[in-house]
């Protein structure tokens, strides 16, 4: 009986621990303002901080997010995002926000994945295809969101959104770390540095290899 207690013990505690460390740690003190240089800081649960007492409300907060990102650029979307390098008081918080403009007829914020984060969108403004595609057998989940609509991008799934109205749209998305990171795929794959070797993509994509090196000049 006591091996049974021990057994069920041990995999409860395996499954703690897995999952204690799927996210962003949670903090062991109140707040943990990032600075860049230590001598200005105190060692707090193993990472340099700002001194509490010497915290101001500029660490936790940011002016701007009502004004329009510039979408006059290839994708015509643009993403301002409020992580930690924006917010020091986001350190060990494991959240971060962002401001998602887009521009009529077609505005894209490009099949993209969040290796450390979920995404929670909320539209604002404007109608938007969005979409997740899931891990092997790549099972493609969609949805039509206008203004007040919400949905889910499961972390590190290739998820994209896309202006199908003819007018801007705006959405604000929330992210579960502090520092998501984000893989544009299109990006990664064809504009990495140094390239990846074209015969790799011409076997992967089934494309012409005129094709590939075509793509990764663009990139």
């Amino acid at each position: 009986m006591k091996g049974a207690y021990f057994l069920v013990a041990f995999v409860f505690l395996a499954l703690s621990s897995s999952f204690a460390f799927a996210f962003d740690p949670s903090p062991l003190q109140d707040f943990c303002v990032a600075i860049n240089d230590p001598k200005d800081g105190v060692l707090v649960n193993g990472k340099f901080c700002k001194d509490p007492m010497l915290a101001t409300a500029n660490d936790f907060s940011f002016s701007g997010l009502n004004i329009p990102g510039n979408t006059s650029n290839q994708v015509g979307s643009n993403v301002t995002l409020l992580n930690v390098d924006k917010i020091p008081g986001l350190n060990t918080l494991g959240i971060s926000l962002a401001r998602i403009d887009f521009a009529p007829y077609g505005g894209l914020n490009p099949p993209h994945t969040h290796p450390r984060a979920t995404e929670i969108l909320v539209v604002l403004k404007g109608t938007l295809y969005v979409g997740f595609v899931t891990s092997n057998p790549n099972r493609l989940i969609t949805k039509v969101l206008n203004a007040g609509d919400v949905f889910v991008f499961p972390i590190g799934l290739i998820h994209f959104q896309f202006n199908i109205g003819e007018t801007n749209a705006v959405a604000i998305a929330g992210l579960s770390s502090q520092n998501p990171g984000v893989i544009t795929i299109a990006n990664a794959l064809f504009g990495s540095n140094p390239p990846i070797n074209p015969d790799v993509l011409t076997k992967a994509f089934q494309l012409d290899k005129n094709v590939v090196n075509y793509l990764q000049k663009l990139f």
